[in-house]
Formats: C-alpha cells, structure tokens, sequence
C-alpha cells in the first residue's frame, strides 16, 4: 500500500485515535486481517466473526509490527475505530486506488471466475506490474484486501468480484472503479438466491453500469444474457467467443490427446495459435476473455498467444491435475461446484480419459453437493449423474446425503448399473473405497461445493505420492 499517516487513515475512513502516541506514525506495509501475517509497519484490521473476534488479537499484532489496528472498539493498543469495519476498509480501498492511478480489471459471471483471473493477470504481468485478487477473495473484504496491495508501481490491478444479491457488484465497483469491466457468463450458481438466472444477469451486469464512458466493456458473445448487456453500458464494448462476430474469438476449437484444448485465436491485430496448458474445453472460453482484456490494454496477438500457451494454476484445487508415480491421475476441482463447471469438468475427465481407456485405464467421477441451487436442486444433481453416463465415465462415486443420493440416482435411472455407480456417506468412505480399487492408468476427478470438502479426498489419494508431477503449473 502507499505510505499514508495514521491520522491521514482515520481521516479517511472517518474514525477516531485511540492509545495512539503519534499520529504521524505511518503504514507502510500490508493491510492484514490475521494477526500471523501481522509485520512492521502493517495495519490490522479487526473484524468480529461468528468463531474468532479479531479484536482478541489486536495486541498479538501490535507486537508483531503493526502500526495500528482499525477495529469497532478500543483495544489497548493503537488504534482508530470506526463504527463499521468493512465500510472503513472499503473508503480506505477507495482512496488509495483513486491516489495510484492504475488501471482497474474487474471481472465477474457465474462461473470461470478465478480460472479467468489467474490467465489475465499471467498475461497483464508480463506487460506491466500487475496486482490481482488471491484465490477466491472477492467479497467486500477479499476485494480491498487484494486493492490495497497495490503500489506506486502497480499498473493493472486485477479484481474478481462475485454477488450474493442485488447490488453487490454495484457496492465492489463503486470501492474500485473499473475501466474494463469483463463478463463472463450467466449461470446457476447462486439460482437458491437470485430465483433465476434472468436476476443473477441483473446483478452481474451491475458491471457494466459502472464503466465510464472511455471505459470498456468485454462481454461474452456467446451467452445472449451477457451480449444483451451491451444496451446497459455507456462505455466501449468488446466481444469474445466463439460466435462469428465476436472482435476476440476462437476457432477450430479441438482437444489434445491428453484433454487440453488447442484453438486459433483471432484478434483485431491478427490471428495466432494456442494450445493451453489447462485441461478441458470450457477454458478456452476463459482463455479468449483474458485475451480481449489483454487486447484492449495493448498486447499483440502473437504476445497473448504465447502468455497464454505458457499459463498455468496460480488458485489450488481448480482443475489441479496431479499423476502420481503408479500412473494414476488425480483431478481436484473441489474448491467450489455448479451445474455448468460440474458440467465442464466431467467433459474434460471425459476427454482426458480417452486415450487412457483405450489401454485399460478408467475414469472416476467423485461428486458431491451442489449447493445454493434452491428449488432447482434436485433437477440439476439428477442432471449431472445423468451427464456422467452419457459421457461414459466409468465410475461414478456420489459423496454425502440427499444430494449425493440423487447424482447416484439419475446415473442409474440413465443406465448406470451395477457397480458403475455407487454412494458412499462421506470423505473417508469414498478415499477407501478408492484406495482399494484405483489401478494404474485411472483418471480420477474429484469435485463438489466448497462446503462438501471433497479436497480432502483428493489429498489422501495424493498423500503418499510425493513423486507426482503435477500439470498445468
């Protein structure tokens, strides 16, 4: 973060001193929200949860460096307190991205979120330095957080923002005013929330509102919800996809023997070839959205091209393919699940498997919960067993309670007999049943809401295969 004075800050944020001996006293280091990541010069932001009050370690953090804590009460130590903490952080994110000057990416849709974030900013990095949001942090505390890492230095500051109702978008962007605003797609995640998907485009296309009118909007051609964005905007509009008339689009889509997706990237400036170093087809659509986002700040397509053929994972348990040394591969993409990235990653188990089958090998799907899906829900996981039939995985394991029992369900209403698909009550039970069966050649997916923790399965089938080399870093 820049250098501003503790009175400078409680200026800011509208908050008053307490126990500080020197208001000149500066911040010089990181905004944390843990008092483990607490160092000289920091300040530590205190928030009460519903486990842990941030304000118990104010003075773990004190002692450890930090200049000062912004908190809602006095602590014992230095401090400026405000009435609202999260409010606090966001004028204060506000203020110093307004002061930096660099160009704001923001990004949002119903799924693809983190994957697409991670490609741009390996793409803008190589252009400029570039500060973008870590993981999944983009709420109205991830998104300042990752907004005050920024520097003097920085040039591109690249924010993912997601939406639980109405208005949030509208909220994250007014902290952080984009001049490209990128939308991804309209989806079902969150359908328990938004009612339908036609209110989850309202809310996403909030985005697009907000751009200047020397701003841009990259919206996806192939997704009418989105494309219909364009009448919202008053700003520029730049279209990727596969669809004709997208200014940033791919063609002659197709699938290396081992499931990574290779396509011609046409941009304004040329055209260029890509093969991605990230499995499944659904991320060529990512790959074309981080390449307009790059476009539009100045890259060459023979630059894009090339950053994206190198690009790996920077956010773990995202399609992280791992072979262990007996030849079994093991797919995490367990850190979050909706009906159109359950869908992407059967397809992309389903074309890593091919080759694989054809000498023995087989495929397992290891599913679990969907969650936040409302009345759609059993609709969806019936939906997804069916899929996994149909794509002719070999196994399928349904991890947990209702939910899981209706992925099994519809797999077996759509021919799944017998022992190609079964469901076991939880982790554990699916990491035995996997350990006693698993064979050389085995492709294994393991994905499902975050909530589920299927992680764990992926790492226990992991724990003794150090020797692994994992793909697509």
């Amino acid at each position: 973060m820049i250098t501003l004075s503790l009175a400078e800050i409680a200026e800011i944020v509208g908050g008053q001193p307490h126990d500080i001996p020197d208001p000149a006293v500066t911040v010089t280091g990181p905004v944390v929200i843990d008092s483990r990541e607490a160092g000289p010069g920091s300040l530590f932001v205190a928030f009460a949860g519903e486990r842990v009050d941030g304000h118990d370690y104010a003075q773990r953090a004190v002692e450890a460096g930090a200049a000062a804590v912004l908190a809602a009460r006095p602590v014992g130590v230095p401090a400026i307190v405000v009435d609202d903490v999260v409010g606090a952080l966001g004028a204060l994110a506000r203020t110093v991205v307004e002061r930096l000057g660099t160009v704001v990416v923001a990004l949002t849709g119903s799924a693809g979120k983190t994957s697409t974030k991670d490609l741009i900013a390996q793409l803008l990095q190589r252009k400029a330095p570039t500060v973008w949001t870590p993981g999944s942090l983009n709420n109205e505390i991830g998104l300042p957080l990752t907004a005050l890492r920024a520097t003097s230095e920085t040039q591109h500051l690249v924010l993912e923002m997601g939406a639980r109702g109405i208005g949030h978008i509208h909220y994250l962007a007014d902290l952080t005013p984009p001049r490209i605003g990128l939308v991804l797609n309209v989806g079902s995640a969150h359908l328990g929330e938004f009612g339908s998907r036609e209110a989850i485009a309202q809310a996403k296309g909030e985005l697009v509102e907000v751009l200047p009118e020397d701003g841009c909007a990259v919206l996806n051609a192939d997704d009418h919800l989105v494309r219909a964005m364009a009448s919202r905007t008053k700003a520029r509009v730049l279209l990727f996809g596969e669809a004709p008339d997208a200014d940033v689009r791919g063609e002659n889509v197709r699938m290396t023997p081992d499931g990574r997706p290779a396509f011609a990237l046409h941009t304004p400036t040329g055209c260029s070839d890509v093969t991605l170093r990230l499995y499944g087809e659904h991320h060529v659509s990512n790959a074309l959205a981080a390449a307009a986002v790059a476009h539009e700040l100045g890259m060459s397509v023979t630059e894009i091209a090339e950053a994206l053929s190198e690009a790996g994972t920077l956010s773990r348990w995202r399609m992280e393919v791992t072979e262990r040394p007996d030849g079994v591969t093991v797919v995490n993409d367990a850190y979050n699940a909706n009906p159109e990235s359950m869908r992407a990653a059967l397809r992309a188990l389903a074309a890593m498997g091919q080759a694989r089958v054809a000498d023995g090998g087989r495929t397992w799907a290891v599913l679990g919960q969907m969650a936040e899906l409302g009345d759609a829900s059993l609709a969806e996981h019936d939906a997804v067993g069916r899929l996994a039939v149909r794509l002719n995985v070999s196994k399928l394991v349904a991890v947990g309670g209702r939910e899981a029992s209706w992925l099994q369900l519809g797999a077996y209403n759509e021919g799944s007999w017998g022992e190609e698909s079964v469901h076991v009550s939880d982790a554990q039970a699916a990491v035995d049943l996997l350990r006693s069966e698993l064979r050389p050649g085995d492709v294994v997916l393991v994905k499902a809401s975050r909530s589920v923790g299927l992680e764990k399965v992926a790492q226990a089938l992991l724990e003794n295969s150090t020797e692994g080399e994992v793909a697509g870093r």
